[in-house]
């Protein structure tokens, strides 16, 4: 009787030990599309993440976490800080995001907080996300005043001359507020305008001491505008529920006045956001 030798084990090559290295994971192993979708996931929850802050939270070792980034900056899913060379959600992943917004089932509740606070305070109501180095109107509901400031959703403002831009900014890390104030260039809308990064880290301070922030004729003669966070589980500022209106109907107390509302809405649309 013959007997078949077995057939040897097929010496594996440095790629294939690697790519199964890298499909191993604890819990058991995952696809390479799942793995890149965590790591998009921790750098978008996290707002920016250094390499070994993602290497560290996925489990992953360095060498694959850095060929992954590398990949998904490539692809524009992940950008990266010049700075400090972090990684921070590319313009595929935040357009992503917007129209995930745009589509959620929950956004006709969403406009109806708005509606509704609308026909509190009697005033035009926005709610807005930080897009880039803009604040981006996200919904929004007019007064049915005639005297008012026609401005779409989807609109973009400026950071630096709105009440709900300096909000986003007072309310970012240390860190990133002093690369956006040290980096960005400030256009002077009006006289009122704040383009020193030393007068807006002052009115980023007061921001937070008073959990508001307003603008008064700073991005347009004539109007005023107020806000509020809306904070993630996290305690991050991740939108915004704001008014305007025109200067002839309301005056900065006036604006102070509404914030308890506005503050209602917020916690009502909150849940409807994360």
């Amino acid at each position: 009787m013959s007997f078949r030798k077995p057939a040897a084990a097929a010496q594996k090559t440095p790629a294939t030990a690697r790519n199964q290295a890298d499909a191993e994971m604890p819990g058991g192993p995952i696809s390479v599309s799942e793995r890149a979708l965590s790591v998009l996931d921790f750098v978008a929850e996290s707002g920016r993440a250094g390499l070994m802050d993602v290497a560290g939270a996925l489990g992953l070792p360095k060498a694959t976490a850095s060929r992954m980034c590398a990949n998904l900056e490539a692809q524009k899913w992940l950008s990266r800080d010049t700075s400090d060379r972090s990684f921070l959600p590319g313009p595929r992943l935040v357009k992503l995001a917007r129209a995930a917004l745009v589509t959620d089932p929950r956004r006709e509740l969403r406009h109806q907080v708005l509606s509704d606070l609308v026909g509190e305070i009697d005033e035009t109501c926005n709610l807005t996300v930080l897009d880039g180095l803009e604040v981006r109107y996200l919904d929004r509901v007019e007064t049915h005043w005639p005297l008012r400031t026609q401005l779409e959703a989807g609109s973009h403002v400026p950071l630096h001359a709105t009440a709900s831009g300096k909000l986003f900014i007072a309310m970012m890390s240390p860190e990133k507020r002093a690369t956006v104030l040290g980096h960005a260039s400030f256009h002077k809308f009006t006289p009122f305008t704040l383009t020193r990064p030393d007068e807006l880290e002052a009115a980023c301070a007061k921001i937070r001491s008073d959990g508001y922030s307003s603008d008064v004729e700073e991005f347009m003669l004539g109007l005023i505008g107020m806000a509020v966070p809306i904070l993630d589980e996290k305690g991050e500022c991740r939108a915004t529920m704001a008014l305007h209106a025109p200067t002839a109907r309301m005056k900065l107390e006036d604006g102070v006045a509404a914030v308890p509302a506005l503050r209602r809405a917020a916690e009502r649309v909150r849940p409807l956001l994360f």
